[in-house]
């Protein structure tokens, strides 16, 4: 069995790679041409049978030429005739408003015309039946093929969401962060050691810290820290502050409307509040709140000065920083990267699909070259075909670029010379190298593109996304990975949704007759024709006597309402609810930043396996207040 298998692999092994004056992959083939690439087997074929598919494959493909390319002639008198041309998306000639679905692989125009243009083809007839047609058999090819489903994965924990319509076709670079992007932490371990040291660091200063422990369920990613009052609040999308904790205490509805009923969040103060943007604050917010604590409670030794919550906001932050500064945790972090790493071996796999779909592919990250070297090579190589090494997969490394700086400003440029981190400094980026500093001007100059032909991808709203794209109108994908289990959280607690959304929606038809009541009653208390005549003349004993009827019925659905609406959201978070919403209805503050910086956004960057890098993401409808079927459920009372 091992002998076949080893035989069926010489036999259909592709010819090697060369590289190109760009310092790219080429595989052998046609002059000015890329060859079609056979795909990878999916996990639920067995190799036998992959190794029958792709010989197969392999004998029946045809080249694919490029228009315009030197040598299309004589290339296809040599290898036969050339189904498709390759053009620049920039040259489509078809837009509508942004929602076009032009792409670089079109069909050569003789055979647009044998299949469409001539009336003789099976794809003559009304559009609209033809695409179901061929819909069906496409479906029916991709199952006998193992190939999941393309639809099967858009709504489910692993889906790419899109906030704003992005064409991955017009996409021609990919950049990624590093940290929490293509490197996801353990969180309780990576956040716990980095509140450890931090914790290490207070007491060094004088802070009681021994009884306190790490509690990650105390904080999630989007809420905001009061600096001047020692609170985390959890805003909605206009900034109006629906729940709070003071130190580790929940503070109760009455209590945040007495606080915050005059005040709305602005992140731009940036001297009150403080966002946590990534899951990198958990440990920071998590101190804090505890010390907010010690302080309230006269424990903080009065040889550290008069301390206000924003003193202590600075002692904490200050002990934290010492912590990654210092290089402690980074070097335990090193030594037992899988401690702390959780592996994806999808994730080199989906970025290999983007290169090898011609991609220009980037890794930007703030963190230092032997710490991103030592964990692309732990998260990366292993999985990886053919001896590849994390460095093969990109076009460019830039590390310690110091963003959110690094999209604003230029700062000198370094480049990584020897395996040791030894630099020089350099005026030029070049295709292939790696570098230290510069700036994201740099970049689009070096590869010779800019805006909005550019993809980043990185998990901090602020140093990652918002900046890149107010700057530099780069498009934008946010990595969040709390989304699967939130996602995960709705799914479970849909039937219960389910009955709430029920009991509402009969407390808001019986509220509004209540209220027609009500005022017909009070035009007639004070001797005023009521809406009606009939209303008017209407017996008061029987007016009254319907309104208690049906403000029992009121009280009786806000005793079942009030714990359910208290209670949505604990699946996710008990203290804090669901991360995207503050309420039933309307949005956090953290989606709003979502929906205004990423125009897509998704809990990992190995999903984008589920898709392929010619997807068209296409933005959801945003229901309006006026819409039509926005009162359907009226109707059904």
């Amino acid at each position: 069995m091992a002998d076949s298998i080893e035989l069926a692999r010489r036999l259909c092994l592709q010819p090697p790679a060369r590289r190109t004056g760009t310092g790219r992959c080429r595989p052998r083939g046609r002059l000015g041409a890329p060859s079609l690439r056979v795909p990878r087997p999916p996990l639920s074929l067995s190799l036998s049978l992959w190794s029958s598919l792709r010989c197969r494959a392999l004998d029946s493909t045809r080249p694919v030429a490029v228009e315009g390319g030197l040598g299309d002639e004589e290339d296809e008198d040599e290898e036969g005739e050339s189904y498709f041309a390759l053009t620049s998306s920039r040259l489509s000639r078809v837009d509508y408003l942004g929602e076009s679905t032009k792409g670089d692989l079109n069909v050569r125009r003789e055979h647009l015309d044998a299949f469409g243009g001539n009336g003789k083809s099976t794809l003559h007839g009304p559009i609209e039946e033809i695409a179901w047609q061929e819909a069906r058999e496409a479906e029916s090819l991709l199952r006998e093929l193992g190939i999941a489903d393309p639809f099967s994965v858009r709504h489910s924990p692993r889906g790419i969401f899109c906030t704003r319509t992005l064409n991955l076709r017009s996409i021609s670079v990919i950049g990624y962060d590093m940290d929490y992007t293509l490197i996801h932490y353990n969180v309780m371990a990576w956040e716990g050691r980095a509140y450890d040291y931090g914790m290490a660091n207070l007491k060094g200063m004088g802070f009681p810290v021994d009884d306190l422990e790490f509690d990650p369920d105390l904080v999630i990613r989007g809420l905001i820290m009061d600096k001047d009052k020692g609170n985390l609040v959890k805003a909605d999308r206009f900034g109006y502050i629906k729940r709070a904790m003071h130190g580790t205490q929940m503070l109760s509805t009455s209590a945040v409307s007495e606080i915050y009923g005059r005040e709305l969040v602005d992140l731009r103060k940036e001297s009150r509040w403080e966002f946590l943007n990534t899951l990198f604050s958990v440990s920071e917010a998590v101190m804090f709140m505890q010390m907010v604590d010690k302080l309230d409670q006269g424990l903080v030794p009065a040889e550290l000065g008069p301390l206000d919550y924003k003193g202590l906001y600075n002692a904490v932050s200050r002990a934290l920083f010492r912590a990654h500064v210092e290089g402690q945790l980074k070097s335990e972090i090193m030594a037992e990267p899988e401690r702390f790493v959780e592996p994806d071996p999808e994730l080199p796999l989906a970025l290999l699909d983007q290169k090898e779909a011609g991609k220009r592919l980037l890794l930007i990250t703030n963190s230092d070259y032997h710490y991103t070297n030592k964990m692309m090579n732990h998260a990366f190589n292993r999985f990886l075909p053919n001896d590849m090494a994390w460095r093969d997969l990109f076009e460019m490394v830039i590390v310690s670029a110091r963003k959110p700086e690094f999209f604003q400003i230029s700062h000198p440029l370094y480049e990584v010379v020897t395996n040791d981190g030894l630099m020089r400094p350099c005026f030029k980026a070049n295709s292939g190298g790696l570098y230290s500093g510069g700036s994201a001007q740099m970049v689009e100059k070096s590869l010779d593109i800019h805006g909005d032909e550019i993809l980043y991808v990185g998990d901090h709203i602020y140093t990652d996304v918002s900046q890149s794209k107010v700057h530099l109108r780069w498009r934008t994908a946010l990595i969040c990975r709390e989304l699967e289990d939130e996602f995960d959280a709705l799914i479970r607690s849909h039937v219960q949704k389910e009955q709430l959304i029920t009991l509402i929606q009969q407390k808001e038809v019986v509220g509004d007759l209540f209220n027609q009541l009500r005022l017909a009653l009070q035009r007639r208390t004070n001797s005023r024709p009521a809406q009606t005549l009939a209303a008017t003349c209407m017996d008061d004993q029987e007016l009254t006597e319907s309104m208690q009827k049906l403000l029992i019925v009121m009280q009786r659905l806000d005793e079942k309402i009030a714990p359910m609406l208290e209670s949505d959201g604990e699946l996710f978070n008990k203290r804090w609810g669901w991360l995207s919403r503050t309420g039933l209805w309307d949005k956090s503050h953290l989606t709003r930043q979502i929906e205004k910086y990423a125009d897509i956004y998704t809990s990992r960057v190995s999903n984008f396996l589920h898709y392929t890098p010619f997807m068209y993401f296409q933005s959801q409808e945003q229901t309006l207040g006026h819409d039509v079927h926005s009162y359907s459920r009226r109707q059904q009372h």
